[in-house]
């Protein structure tokens, strides 16, 4: 982990090299203090060599200003340095978290997530710009106050650092302990983190059905759980300080008697007894320093551990050089395919397509129906890749999807979902995400066919007008109609159609129903459908069950059959009818 943490420092030798050159002027200061301290004392000040006295005192002022201007170079460019590898961190975090499949996020929380890109990375940060200079600090100034201080009383310096030992199994008895506690804390934080996005994000419905008192119930059992870990962490971070503070207190009593002793017999001067005090006290500063690295190390290596546990998680599957997929004409196969959602661990929940062959040829409008569960979505979500089927293979124009590159893929695969999602962008932005170079002219042209350009001409500032967080200042029938536009924008060879007519009313249905039959004419178009009378032209409709393909044939063909559709139309159409009468 140190090793993989290192490779992070080589982008900025220089910046590191300094800060080190630097800590290494601070522990050298702080070793020469004490020096001139006990010469003062037991030389120039009872010899009266006032210019000597003078010399040094002027020297000490003039090592100050440098090892104040040290400390500054420490301080900021050091902490520049974390902050730059933290950047790179969460930069190359970021992207990853783009390259993972779709069922990684199935099976974790954008609370936990945030909170391994946020806090977790501050941690680091702290880490690697105080690790690597109070690892050098701490050595310096320990080996340079053990020389010094065994050429004063090798015999006291060997007593004073028999405490060593005890300091260092004290560590690695609470270590562990304090190790464990900062682990379940990052684990309870993301948890709240994640409670408390999803509490804020379904406001609007727990306010809907005064679900308020529930939600704080939910909040206050994360939060206690949370309050608990921390106590938890906190008591053991306490035992471990109180622990080592109290050798450190034994150390410094020990140091006084023994150089009470040594100084009653004549055998220090007082100059000695002064420089050997001065010298114990930096050398108790430096195991207080190893005390609070300890502590960082434990923080910011469990922080690194979490980063690269993201990092380690394989990313969507591309063979390597993998071609380009020409532009399509959007002929579909399904061989053969089968595809179940992962589970926790390595179980598989329920499979949610069995053996599935499926032929569209290019250019036709396929409609899927079919009970709820039946894997009408699912079967969308694999042309893209958004999951890897389990079982079997599913060609474009003839070519194995896994074969091609997943950019150019997706490039050629426009789809408009039920749960649309708006960026908090404006109404150009959000029309134009993944055509960035779109002019305005396009832009208009797609909200046009869509029919909302004259919504967003209305709007204070016209297609500049920010729409809210995941649209919330729009209807659904308007959010709805911005994703058309997106796909109309796009012109794609193979359309997805996940129930974009949902939200639309009556009206409105009718005018984008005839722009997406204009727009998939010469296009290979799925349509996900409840309502039936949406998809009566469609070339083909398929039955999807959790049994796999029940019926297919064309609007006519499946009424005559008399089937599953029938049944399903014949029902939707005796509702309507009621409702009409009403």
């Amino acid at each position: 982990m140190l090793r993989r943490l290192a490779a992070y420092f080589r982008p900025y030798k220089g910046l590191l090299a300094l800060d080190l050159c630097c800590a290494l002027l601070l522990a050298a200061f702080d070793l020469f203090y004490p020096a001139i301290t006990g010469d003062i004392i037991d030389i120039y000040i009872p010899r009266q060599m006032f210019r000597e006295l003078v010399f040094w005192l002027a020297a000490l002022l003039v090592l100050y200003l440098f090892k104040a201007v040290c400390k500054y170079i420490v301080t900021y460019y050091g902490h520049a340095m974390g902050v730059k590898i933290q950047t790179d961190m969460r930069r190359e975090v970021f992207g990853k978290l783009q390259e993972l499949p779709f069922a990684y996020f199935d099976q974790n929380k954008t609370g936990v997530i945030m909170s391994r890109i946020v806090g977790d990375l501050q941690d680091i940060s702290e880490f690697t710009h105080h690790g690597p200079e109070e690892v050098l600090i701490t050595a310096v100034t320990l080996a340079g106050s053990f020389v010094i201080l065994s050429r004063s009383s090798l015999p006291l310096t060997l007593i004073i650092f028999a405490f060593l030992p005890a300091i260092v199994a004290a560590a690695i008895w609470k270590k562990r302990k304090m190790n464990r506690a900062f682990a379940l804390m990052r684990r309870t934080v993301g948890e709240m983190n994640a409670d408390l996005e999803s509490s804020i994000a379904g406001i609007r419905v727990s306010r809907a059905f005064t679900g308020e008192d529930h939600e704080a119930g939910r909040f206050e059992r994360a939060n206690q759980t949370f309050r608990a870990s921390r106590e938890w962490g906190y008591k053991a971070m306490g035992e471990y300080y109180t622990l080592l503070y109290f050798l450190t207190d034994l150390l410094y009593w020990a140091t006084l008697a023994g150089a009470a002793v040594f100084t009653f017999y004549g055998t220090i001067t007082p100059g000695a007894l002064v420089k050997y005090i001065l010298y114990v006290s930096l050398f108790m500063n430096s195991t207080k320093r190893l005390v609070d690295f300890a502590e960082m190390y434990e923080m910011g290596m469990t922080g690194f551990a979490r980063f690269t546990e993201i990092m380690d998680c394989d990313s969507e599957r591309e063979l390597p050089g993998a071609p380009q997929l020409p532009p399509a004409r959007g002929e579909i196969l399904f061989r053969n395919v089968s595809f179940s959602y992962a589970g926790e661990g390595d179980q598989e929940q329920k499979a949610v397509l069995r053996h599935l062959d499926l032929a569209i040829p290019a250019g036709q409008k396929v409609a899927l129906v079919g009970p709820s569960g039946g894997g009408k979505t699912t079967l969308c979500h694999l042309i893209p890749r958004f999951y890897d089927t389990t079982e079997g293979q599913i060609l474009v124009d003839g070519r194995d999807i896994t074969t091609v590159n997943l950019a150019s893929l997706r490039r050629q695969v426009g789809i408009v979902q039920q749960d649309v999602f708006l960026f908090p962008g404006s109404f150009r932005e959000n029309i134009a995400y993944g055509c960035f170079d779109a002019t305005h002219a396009e832009i208009e042209e797609a909200a046009r066919r869509a029919n909302i350009h004259d919504f967003i001409l209305s709007q204070p500032q016209g297609y500049d007008t920010l729409v809210g967080e995941r649209g919330v200042r729009l209807s659904g029938g308007q959010k709805q109609r911005i994703a058309i536009a997106r796909v109309f924008l796009k012109n794609p060879p193979i359309l997805i159609l996940d129930e974009a007519t949902s939200a639309l009313d009556n009206t409105t249905e009718q005018l984008i129903q005839e722009a997406l039959d204009q727009l998939s004419r010469g296009r290979t178009t799925l349509i996900v459908a409840h309502r039936l009378s949406t998809i009566r032209g469609a070339d083909k409709i398929v039955v999807l069950t959790g049994e796999g393909i029940r019926e297919e044939g064309t609007h006519r063909e499946l009424l005559d059959r008399g089937g599953l559709y029938a049944r399903l139309y014949n029902s939707q159409f005796a509702v309507a009818h009621v409702e009409s009468v009403e």
